[in-house]
């Protein structure tokens, strides 16, 4: 069951800690995975021999102070031996629990890193799949950390689940017992007291700790969230002489950020002082009364020395136990927040047993089409648009008249609230989204590039393209001997997003990966209204080239750029109000001469300046 999360910050949900637990235990188990299943078990198996063998090591040491302070040993088995080689064996002893225990992790660590690495690709999958209405509103850089946190937590929960608490409290039964059978039920009330109470105060303490580490994490995802924000807008900032405004904007979110880590390292030392004084307490106490006990000859000097060794040994995994216990529950906070983004459902989905599209022509219709983003403002009111296979059909229309948006419902980043889109008959609901995308290539007003080479970015379109392929595009999109004209050709950087190439370039290089894809559909969002006139008429040749023997979807703002279009739909308020062709709509005297006109005066009137 999901919960919202704690911070008014995040928009990310998040999972309580028990369920948080139940999705990461079959990482340790998983079914049909043999391999994984015989570690644990040898990891438990070597943590067991660790665990017998440290208990034991006191004994050598007990044996050995006793031999040397002139007392027999009472165990009979080391009678025999000399102080020397009691000394010996209590440092074999040592290395073996060492040794295990390396054992154990060196067996684990492939399970664990298994886990992370599985988890990293589900959630990054998961993001994938998730809808554009998501990937609009969410935050990138609070996302990407909390990614980070709780895939790197995967590891250390699985870890110290299975190797600490549990073996930690055995280990201190163990001693309990021992200091029953050997020296009596008060040293064991103290052990037992001892350990309640650090216990306790360390699991509420931790708990409010957890609270304070919590807004910790949201004030750095903030402060995280506005530097990449920041960054990815460098021009924008530059442009505005915003350096020093987003820098004081940056530094409001860290003095957040500062603010709740002075007070996760205050608790911290409230919390280590406290621990530190329950345990030397119970440490006094059980040895005042062993050195009572020596000084009433009913115990020797050994036991002494073993009742101090076994104090101290019980301390370090108290002490340890204390970090566990923070580090999980931390673990649990940030993966937490990590299972609550793969809780988050995909708004779009195949359809059980969807068949994937066959293309007879790339007929694209749209029947009574009704859409909104929110349910209180409706973007389209009953579209019907009809596009024949191997035409070209441009939108246009006021900014909000619906254009892009019934390019995104094309290619089904959302799904129509009434009506039915279909191409050649189908329905798009019907068929797999990765047989529609295929069957569609974009060239968007912006082409977004990956921060790789030339060449990764064109034959991003079809992967499998052989070079000659890549080549072939990049021609085609009359772009190849200008990347030829490159000291690094086709191995050139573009930088991220693009931003070392001017937009022509950019744009012809998101050409040529469209015509590489080689899509029996093709729609242009606006793809050169960003650009100048010159470079506009020579990618619109390129466009027009490109669209030969294909169903084309242009969306178009410069009326200029579609004028030779097989048919021209406007649009008005989510509703069509004319269609022809640019002759027809001139003709009419309609809402296309009157934007048309108005664009040719503005046309005019720029040459005149």
């Amino acid at each position: 069951m999901s919960r919202p999360s704690d911070s008014a910050s995040s928009d990310v949900p998040s999972t309580t800690g028990r369920e948080t637990i139940r999705r990461v235990l079959p990482y340790l188990w998983p079914k049909g995975e043999g391999w994984v299943k015989r570690r644990v078990v040898a990891a438990l198996a070597m943590l067991t021999l660790a665990k017998i063998v440290s208990v034991s090591t006191p004994f050598f040491y007990k044996a050995a102070v006793d031999k040397l302070a002139g007392d027999a040993p009472s165990d009979a088995m080391l009678m025999g031996l000399t102080a020397v080689a009691l000394t010996v064996a209590y440092g074999m002893a040592r290395l073996g629990a060492v040794i295990f225990g390396e054992l154990r992790d060196a067996i684990f660590v492939r399970v664990g890193q298994r886990a992370l690495r599985k988890l990293a690709l589900e959630t990054f999958t998961h993001i994938h799949r998730l809808s554009l209405r998501y990937h609009i509103t969410r935050k990138t850089g609070g996302l990407s950390r909390i990614i980070e946190r709780g895939v790197k937590g995967v590891d250390f929960l699985l870890r110290f689940m299975l190797f600490s608490i549990g073996p930690l409290f055995l280990e201190l039964a163990m001693v309990s017992v021992i200091f029953a059978v050997l020296f009596g039920w008060q040293y064991m009330a103290v052990v037992v007291l001892t350990i309640a109470v650090y216990v306790t105060f360390t699991f509420k303490v931790t708990e409010w700790r957890v609270a304070i580490r919590r807004k910790m994490n949201d004030q750095d995802n903030d402060a995280n969230q506005k530097a990449i924000d920041s960054l990815l807008n460098f021009e924008t900032v530059r442009y505005f002489g915003a350096a020093k405004r987003e820098a004081a904007r940056y530094d409001r979110a860290m003095e957040g950020y500062e603010a709740a880590a002075v007070k996760t390292g205050l608790s911290l030392s409230f919390l280590n002082a406290g621990q530190s004084f329950i345990i030397t307490s119970g440490l006094v106490a059980v040895m005042v009364m062993a050195a009572l006990g020596v000084q009433a000859k009913l115990l020797t000097v050994g036991d002494f020395v073993m009742v101090n060794a076994y104090m101290i040994q019980i301390t370090m995994p108290l002490n340890f136990l204390g970090t566990v216990y923070r580090e999980i529950r931390q673990a649990l906070v940030d993966m937490g927040q990590m299972f609550g983004l793969l809780a988050q459902p995909a708004e779009i989905v195949d359809k059980p047993g969807a068949s994937a599209l066959r293309v007879t022509g790339g007929h694209v219709r749209l029947e009574d089409v009704r859409f909104s983003y929110d349910a209180e403002r409706p973007i389209l009111k009953g579209i019907t648009l009809d596009v024949p296979s191997g035409q070209t059909v441009a939108l246009v229309g006021h900014s909000g008249s619906g254009k892009s948006t019934i390019g995104r419902l094309l290619f089904r980043f959302y799904d129509v609230t009434g009506g039915r889109v279909t191409i050649d008959g189908q329905d798009i609901r019907d068929i797999t989204q990765d047989s529609l995308h295929g069957a569609i290539g974009v060239v968007p007003q912006d082409t977004v590039l990956f921060n790789d080479t030339i060449y990764y970015n064109i034959a991003y379109g079809r992967p499998e393209a052989s070079r000659e392929e890549v080549e072939g595009a990049a021609r085609a999109a009359k772009i190849h001997d200008f990347i030829l004209s490159l000291p690094d050709g086709y191995q050139t950087t573009v930088g991220e997003r693009g931003l070392k190439l001017s937009g022509g370039e950019k744009q012809r290089v998101g050409i040529a990966r469209t015509l590489l894809k080689n899509p029996p559909i093709l729609l242009l969002d606006e793809a050169t209204s960003a650009l100048d006139t010159q470079t506009e008429s020579d990618i619109q040749q390129a466009l027009r080239e490109m669209g030969q023997g294909r169903t084309v979807i242009t969306i178009a703002h410069r009326l200029s750029t579609i004028a030779d279009s097989d048919r021209i739909v406007v649009l008005d308020a989510g509703r069509v109000i004319e269609e022809g062709t640019h002759d027809d709509l001139l003709a009419r005297g309609g809402r296309y001469a009157a934007m048309w006109a108005l664009q040719v005066a503005e046309e005019d009137e720029a040459e005149a300046a």
